[in-house]
């Protein structure tokens, strides 16, 4: 989450190829009076060489923890874990760097999935055609249906979603009520077997909406869809004991009104432990002058919040696979949140019988902003209105105060010594 941690260059110019091992020491403080639970952290790795394993430590004790690749061009690019962190407390980590390639013994804490359909199997939970990356050229008669659960689907222990592989690239929910990962045996189709278990099932019912803070372009009047694009992307960047980050990219985009295609890219992160989740989007080119929506669908049952400087939320039922379909199914109710900070938001727009929507723009090619939800199905989280909004006016406070990141010491080792 951008509402996670400062992030600090570390510039090793000591540091010469071919090392074996580079150490390094980071402290992290909370500068709320609030203790922090799976405080997001984390640090920019040092391409001096082809780090392959990370061990972090916090008073002698082993820290679970990632690296990822997020450009996808072979070298790890940050490193992240989490910590449980007292109100203003600072605590030192210390962090070994090594070329070694190690399977991590850490449980997932995360997972994130893209299938296609097996012809062979019938039952809708089973599906084995498991994909890191699907790409779809434009002419693709109908892409969402072509892959399992319509898109990549990913989750922690908390929540769990998938995004729409089409025009809408909408952000549908899963509710849980027991926390843990489920993804991997429901596939968002929970069977009745399961359900008997305890395992959560699909919640919304988004149709062309919004759905959870799905970005959309803004004619000026209105929302209008991702539709005029080359290609559709959608990747598994990672998943692991700290995070999972999964992107949407629209290659060759034309923006309603523009005279150049560009490429949209929309990083979704989400972090352990977390019921929040991070939209990153990234232009090609400067978007200065082209207009952009994102919001919350508006369920017909709802009861909105709005500080009207950002934070915008709302608690309320409905059908989950619409009013028309209710057979086996139950109504369900959903707390939903969006903060969109003052750099990107242009505009709150008043509630429609479809959205919750704000208008947002950047001169520049970047923008973020951040997304939550709880389920009343859970059995650990929100189960009122009142107590919902509580929480977003509290989880604002923490999207704005992030845990800060310090590097100390990077110190690299001249040692062959590349065991755990």
């Amino acid at each position: 989450m951008r509402n996670l941690a400062t992030i600090f260059m570390l510039a090793v110019a000591s540091a010469s190829f071919g090392q074996a091992q580079m150490q390094m020491s980071v402290e992290v403080t909370n500068p709320t009076k609030q203790a922090r639970k799976d405080a997001p952290v984390v640090v920019q790795v040092p391409k001096n060489d082809a780090w392959q394993n990370a061990v972090v430590t916090l008073n002698g004790k082993e820290i679970p923890s990632q690296l990822d690749d997020l450009d996808q061009d072979g070298w790890k690019d940050e490193l992240a874990f989490t910590t449980d962190i007292d109100k203003k407390e600072t605590q030192k980590f210390n962090i070994t760097l090594k070329k070694e390639a190690v399977d991590s013994a850490y449980p997932n804490r995360t997972f994130a999935e893209i299938v296609l359909r097996n012809p062979k199997i019938k039952i809708k939970n089973k599906h084995n055609y498991y994909l890191q990356e699907l790409s779809l050229d434009k002419n693709c008669f109908d892409p969402y249906h072509l892959p399992h659960h319509h898109g990549v689907a990913f989750e922690n222990e908390l929540i769990a979603m998938r995004i729409y592989f089409d025009e809408r690239q909408t952000i549908d929910l899963y509710g849980k009520y027991n926390k843990g990962l489920e993804l991997k045996a429901t596939q968002f189709y929970t069977d009745p077997q399961q359900k008997a278990a305890g395992y959560g099932d699909d919640i919304l019912w988004v149709g062309n909406t919004f759905g959870f803070g799905a970005l959309r372009g803004w004619d000026g009047n209105k929302p209008t869809m991702i539709s005029d694009v080359n290609s559709r992307d959608q990747r598994i960047i990672s998943y692991g004991p700290a995070r999972t980050i999964v992107e949407v990219e629209d290659r060759g985009w034309k923006p309603e009104g523009s005279k150049i295609r560009m490429n949209l890219r929309i990083r979704y992160t989400l972090w352990a432990g977390h019921r929040d989740m991070d939209v990153d989007v990234h232009l090609s080119h400067p978007a200065e002058g082209i207009g952009f929506s994102t919001g919350l669908i508006h369920m017909k049952n709802s009861e909105e919040f709005s500080d009207h400087d950002g934070l915008r939320g709302q608690w309320g039922y409905d059908w989950p696979a619409g009013a028309n379909d209710t057979i086996g199914k139950k109504q369900e109710t959903i707390g939903m949140g969006i903060y969109i900070p003052e750099k990107i938001r242009v505009k709150e727009v008043p509630a429609d019988k479809d959205n919750y929507t704000f208008v947002i723009g950047t001169p520049g090619n970047d923008m973020h902003y951040t997304l939550t939800y709880s389920s009343d199905d859970e059995t650990f989280g929100y189960h009122n209105s009142k107590d919902w909004f509580k929480y977003l006016k509290e989880w604002r406070k923490e999207v704005e105060t992030p845990v800060i990141v310090k590097v100390l010491s990077p110190e690299p080792m001249a040692t062959n010594n590349t065991t755990k």
